[in-house]
C-alpha cells in the first residue's frame, strides 16, 4: 500500500503469505491465553508463534482444498484477529476452522467481522450450513458466536490434547447460511 492511500481503521481482508508471521503471533497470543486454564502445560507450551508461523505459510502457499480460506482482522496496517474457513465431510457445509481476537482488540467489531466474512466466503463456495466446534466450558465463545445465530445441535467429540489421554470435550454450534 503506497503512503497516499489511506489505510482503514478495521478491515478484513484475505490473508496472504506475508501475514504469515503476523497470524501465527495472534494465534499464539490468544490460544495461550485462551486454552491456559483448560489443556496440559506441554500443549500450551506447543502454541508458539514460530510453529504457527510455519503452518500458516505452507497452508497460505498450498491451501488443502481449494474452499480453504484465511480471512484476517486489521487494525491500521496490523493484523489483529484471523478466521480460517473449510470444507467439512458433511456435503454442503462448511466449518470455521479458527477464530480469534487479539485480547486489546477485542469488543470492537472485529470478531463479528471476521465471522460474516467467513460466512459470505462459505457461501461464496455455496455451502448452506456453517459449523464450528468450541471446548465445552468457553462460555464467551459460546455466548459470541450464539449471538451471531449458531446453535448447539448436541454433537460433541473429547479431543485428546495430552500423550497421557487427557481430552477436552467440545461442542459444535451449527447455523444455516443460505438466504432464503
Amino acid at each position: 500500500m503506497s503512503a497516499s492511500q489511506p489505510v482503514p481503521d478495521a478491515a478484513v481482508r484475505t490473508a496472504r503469505v506475508a501475514d504469515a508471521a503476523a497470524v501465527g503471533a495472534v494465534q499464539s497470543t490468544v490460544w495461550r491465553a485462551a486454552y491456559v486454564d483448560l489443556l496440559p502445560a506441554e500443549a500450551i507450551d506447543g502454541f508458539d508463534a514460530a510453529t504457527f508461523t510455519e503452518v500458516w505459510t505452507r497452508s497460505l502457499q498450498e491451501p488443502p482444498t481449494p474452499q480453504h480460506r484465511l480471512l484476517v482482522a486489521t487494525r491500521g496496517e496490523d493484523v489483529v484477529g484471523l478466521v480460517a474457513v473449510g470444507p467439512t465431510e458433511d456435503a454442503g457445509r462448511g466449518e470455521v476452522l479458527v477464530l480469534c481476537v487479539l485480547p486489546d482488540a477485542r469488543r470492537t467489531g472485529h470478531g463479528s467481522r471476521l465471522l460474516n466474512a467467513a460466512v459470505d466466503t462459505l457461501r461464496a463456495n455455496d455451502f448452506r450450513e456453517v459449523e464450528t466446534w468450541v471446548p465445552a466450558t468457553d462460555e464467551s465463545a459460546r455466548r459470541f458466536l450464539e449471538g451471531a445465530g449458531l446453535h448447539a445441535d448436541g454433537a460433541w467429540r473429547d479431543r485428546a490434547v495430552s500423550d497421557d489421554g487427557r481430552s477436552l470435550r467440545e461442542v459444535r454450534l451449527l447455523a444455516s447460511i443460505t438466504d432464503e
